[in-house]
Formats: structure tokens, sequence, C-alpha cells
């Protein structure tokens, strides 16, 4: 039986170099997205016969934002630099990994209530030509996945 392109389609692993990433509602360019972790903290009860494990409450969730240092976008910085105490603009935040047009969504992570934690500024090396990247560190409340 002779397979499909569209089995092919079906079957075969999505890549990850084709994502969008909407904070806020605001669709932004990066060059990678991570820490989008599902984890629970695990809690050992011991008794006479032994010990036991059990999944106790979710693990903080980090997530870490990365892209070229581009000239008057400073959405990261006003938006760290919003931060006063116990007051800050939490954002909810979409990564879709796409089809190969780039346009439908297959797997969605939606992050609940995130905030930044850590604005990072590029590195500085005069003997290199690499681009300027920044990096913001955010930490959010949730994450659900939806699979179209």
């Amino acid at each position: 039986m002779a397979v499909k392109p569209q089995d092919i389609a079906n079957t075969y692993p999505i890549p990850v170099y084709r994502f969008v990433v909407s904070v806020g509602g605001e669709s932004l360019s990066f060059s990678e997205v991570s820490g989008l972790d599902i984890a629970y903290e695990t809690i050992t009860y011991k008794h006479g016969m032994g010990k036991i494990h059990m999944p106790g409450q979710q693990s903080d969730i980090n997530i870490t934002l990365k892209r070229g240092l581009v000239k008057k976008q400073t959405q990261f910085y006003d938006w760290i630099h919003s931060i006063s105490l116990n007051q800050i603009d939490k954002r909810d935040i979409t990564v879709s990994l796409t089809d190969a047009t780039g346009q439908k969504p297959v797997v969605t992570w939606n992050i609940a209530n995130a905030f930044p934690k850590k604005l990072t500024a590029p590195s500085f090396n005069g003997g290199s030509n690499e681009v300027s990247v920044e990096q913001l560190e955010l930490m959010a409340d949730d994450i659900t996945v939806t699979f179209h």
C-alpha cells in the first residue's frame, strides 16, 4: 500500500521553527520560546511498610522569550519597568506551532497571567558579528495546551 502525502503530514512530527506568539493580544516575533513546562512537585508519604509518592502542587511556571533587539521596540523594557510593589500588568500569552503555511495553528500553549521577572540585555562582544538578543523571563499562573 502506497503512503500518501496526507498520511505523512498527519504522522510526521511538527517542526519547531514555525511558531507565532501573542503577548496580551499583540503579535510579536521571537527567535526562541522555552519553559512551556507542565510539572508537579512530588510528595513522599512514609509509613511502616515503606513509602509511596504522590503528586503535589503544580511547579512554578518560568517561561523565557528571546528576540533580536530592534531600535524603538521597547515593549519588554516598558512592561518590566511598570512593576511597582504588588502592582503588575499580568498578560495572557499564546504560543502556537503552525502548519506549513504559517497561518493555521496546530498546537497552542495558552499561558495565563504572565508577568516579567527578569530582562537580560544582550551580551556584548567586540570580536563578534552576532545579532543582539534580549531575553525576558516570565512567571505565569497556568499553562493549558490546545490541539487543533
